[in-house]
């Protein structure tokens, strides 16, 4: 059967899963059509029984021909073993080409954040007292004082925030929940917001918790437009994605004393090693402070003769 209809029908079946983000989605729905794309340009194969693995090996090193970074090739990789373990369930192929197929190692790039300073200027810069300004002073409070991934702020509803006892249900990858603490900030941030969140419904009974314009939930990327715009104003050097303020999020409370394993819990990673690279982070910062301020840390000092 024709491989770019499957790959349709694949994509389809994947919008009701609750554990995927819009990106992710779209991510998928890019390499599948690239890999398509490639495997009617180079091999000429159209159906998705004649799929082997010297296809899939091909179309990957042509990625790094074209100097594709190991994680974007890690990414389809992953999108390629997801169609094709479906394709196998589904009983359109007899076995997985993609079954085994190693994924490269992803470069350990440390993670852009804001200084102290920097996200305290953040967390001022939308000015007013309408209720956009409301909405968005909130979201940038719960992004940067609970270590938010920008699906899970998206995805959150106003039944998910208990405001008495400070805490709200997230949603995580893999489906998985976790409770969080609502800081004082985020929920004095959060109580404005709600009292006159009503502005935004126009008559949509919403159960989401940040709406948009039109009185329905907010997308990822309306949310992704919102926090670059607000980061330009206060930092030219670290990156414009909401991801910096998770970054930013775990850096600040590792420097004032937290815990790995605590940070893990409230990232809600599921392996320590992920959370790991924040150490690192602060390693370099305290590097960068001590050779600024340590006499015996200058480099090519010369001696007076």
């Amino acid at each position: 059967m024709n491989i770019q209809t499957l790959s349709f029908r694949f994509l389809k079946s994947l919008e009701g899963e609750r554990y995927l983000s819009e990106e992710t989605l779209r991510a998928y729905g890019g390499d599948l059509r690239q890999f398509c794309q490639f495997l009617l340009d180079e091999a000429k194969v159209k159906d998705v029984d004649d799929v082997d693995r010297a296809h899939i090996r091909s179309f990957l090193s042509s990625l790094y021909k074209y100097g594709y970074e190991r994680r974007s090739i890690a990414r389809k990789l992953s999108a390629l073993k997801s169609f094709f373990k479906h394709m196998k369930r589904k009983g359109y192929i007899r076995t997985n080409p993609a079954l085994n197929i190693r994924s490269p190692r992803a470069e350990k790039r440390l993670p852009s954040i804001l200084s102290q300073n920097e996200a305290r200027l953040l967390m001022e810069a939308p000015k007013g007292s309408d209720i956009l300004a409301l909405r968005n002073r909130a979201m940038l409070e719960l992004l940067y004082g609970a270590g938010l991934r920008a699906s899970e702020l998206c995805s959150l509803n106003v039944a998910d925030c208990d405001m008495y006892a400070e805490v709200m249900k997230v949603r995580g990858k893999g489906r998985k929940e976790r409770l969080l603490p609502i800081g004082r900030k985020a929920g004095v941030a959060l109580e404005a917001y709600l009292k006159r969140r009503g502005e935004l419904m126009k008559g949509v009974d919403s159960d989401a918790l940040f709406l948009n314009k039109l009185g329905t939930r907010l997308t990822t990327r309306s949310l992704q437009r919102i926090v670059r715009k607000f980061i330009l104003t206060v930092s030219a050097r670290s990156g414009t994605n909401p991801h910096v303020l998770r970054h930013t999020f775990a850096t600040h409370m590792l420097e004032r004393g937290a815990d790995l394993k605590a940070i893990q819990d409230l990232l809600g990673h599921a392996s320590l090693s992920t959370t790991q690279i924040y150490s690192h982070v602060t390693i370099d910062r305290l590097k960068e402070v001590y050779k600024r301020a340590h006499p015996r840390a200058e480099k090519n000092v010369r001696r007076k003769s």
